[in-house]
C-alpha cells in the first residue's frame, strides 16, 4: 500500500503540444490556424517522433481519440527511455472554419503543460500568445541552416517559461545551436519532460499535488487502520466484500492475513508438542530484534533525484545549469 501510494506521483507517460509558427505570425489565432505543413516542419517532426495512425492505436494516446476520429487521423508518438510521449501537433488537430479560437486544436494545446514551438523566420515568439492556465514552459526550436547547405541543417534552441518554475536541465549549450539530429532529439526530449515535471513545483500544480496528496494519505490511513483491525480480529469490523474475498483467494489461500494467522497457529502448535509454553512471563529476556535497513537511492545512470511529480530525466552529456 505504502509503495502504491507513493508511486502514484511517478508517470512513464508525457504529452507535449507542438505549435508552428510561420513568419510573421503574432497572435494566437493566427498560428492555430495553421493547416499546411511545410517541408522543414515535416523533418522537424521525424526528429521528435513517428508518425502513427490514430485509428485503432494501442499505445498511450495522450487525450487523443482512437476509436472516432475525433481528434485527427495522424499524431506523432515516440517512446525515450521507457517513457511513452504523445505530441498533439497543432496543424494535425481537426481545424474548424469560421472559428478563430480553433477551440478543437486548442482545447489539447491549451491543456498541455509544455510545448514544442517551432518557428519559420525570424518572427519572434511570445509565451502568452497561447492564452492558457496550464501552459506553463516553451521550447522553441528554429532552423537556422538548411540540409542543402554546406555543414548540413542547424537548429537553434531557446527556452522561456513562468516565473515560478524553477530551473531544470539539460543546460542549453552556448552557442544553442545543434546540428546532429540525434543529439538534438535527445536534448529535446529530456529537456521536454524535465519540463513538466519541474513546471508541477509552481505554485497553481503544487496546490493542486498537496490537496491530492493529503485526500490519499488519508484513505492510506484508513486502509492500514482497517486491515490492522481486521488481523486482530476486532468483530466490530464488516465482512470482506466479495471483491476484496476474491482479490485475497487471488493472492494465495487467502492472501497475507490468512497466512499471518495459519503461521501463527503452526507456531503455536509446534510450541506444544515440545512442551514449550506458548506464552512466556516473569523477567526472561529475549534477544533484541534485528532491524534490516533497506538502503533507498533514486538515484540512476538516467534518473535524477526528484520529491515532486515526477522522476526527471538526465542528459550526461549536458551541463546542468538554469534555463
Amino acid at each position: 500500500l505504502i509503495k502504491t501510494f507513493d508511486e502514484h506521483r511517478v508517470s512513464s507517460n508525457f504529452k507535449f503540444g507542438v505549435i508552428y509558427q510561420k513568419e510573421g505570425q503574432l497572435t494566437e489565432e493566427d498560428i492555430l490556424s495553421n493547416n499546411e505543413e511545410s517541408e522543414e516542419f515535416k523533418d522537424f517532426l521525424m526528429i521528435l517522433g513517428e508518425t502513427v495512425q490514430l485509428q485503432g492505436f494501442t499505445g498511450f494516446r495522450g487525450g487523443l481519440d482512437v476509436c472516432h476520429g475525433q481528434t485527427g487521423s495522424e499524431a506523432v508518438f515516440t517512446s525515450f527511455h521507457g517513457r511513452d510521449v504523445m505530441f498533439h501537433v497543432a496543424t494535425k488537430l481537426p481545424f474548424t472554419e469560421g472559428d478563430p479560437q480553433q477551440l478543437q486544436r486548442k482545447r489539447h494545446i491549451g491543456n498541455d503543460i509544455v510545448a514544442v514551438v517551432f518557428q519559420e523566420g525570424q518572427t519572434p515568439f511570445l509565451c502568452d500568445v497561447i492564452k492558457s492556465h496550464f501552459l506553463h514552459c516553451f521550447l522553441v526550436v528554429r532552423r537556422t541552416q538548411k540540409k542543402e547547405e554546406a555543414g548540413g541543417g542547424a537548429f537553434q534552441v531557446s527556452v522561456t517559461a513562468r516565473e515560478d518554475v524553477p530551473p531544470f536541465g539539460p543546460g542549453i549549450p552556448d552557442p544553442p545551436i545543434f546540428r546532429d539530429r540525434s543529439h538534438l532529439r535527445e536534448f529535446l526530449l529530456t529537456k521536454l519532460i524535465n519540463a513538466e515535471i519541474s513546471c508541477y513545483k509552481a505554485e497553481q500544480f503544487s496546490k493542486l499535488e498537496l490537496r491530492t496528496r493529503s485526500s490519499l494519505l488519508e484513505s492510506l490511513r484508513n486502509e492500514l487502520f482497517t486491515r490492522s483491525q481486521c488481523m486482530m480480529g476486532d468483530p466490530s469490523l464488516p465482512a470482506v466484500s466479495t471483491s476484496e474475498a476474491g482479490r485475497a483467494a487471488s493472492e494465495g489461500s487467502g492472501g497475507f492475513i490468512e497466512n499471518f494467522k495459519r503461521a501463527i497457529r503452526v507456531r503455536s502448535h509446534s510450541f506444544e508438542n515440545l512442551g514449550v509454553p506458548r506464552k512466556i512471563t516473569g523477567n526472561a529476556s529475549s534477544k533484541p530484534k534485528k532491524i534490516f535497513h533497506f538502503p533507498f537511492s533514486d538515484k540512476s545512470a538516467t534518473l535524477l533525484p526528484d520529491n515532486s511529480a515526477r522522476t526527471e530525466v538526465k542528459d550526461q552529456a549536458s551541463p546542468q545549469e538554469e534555463t
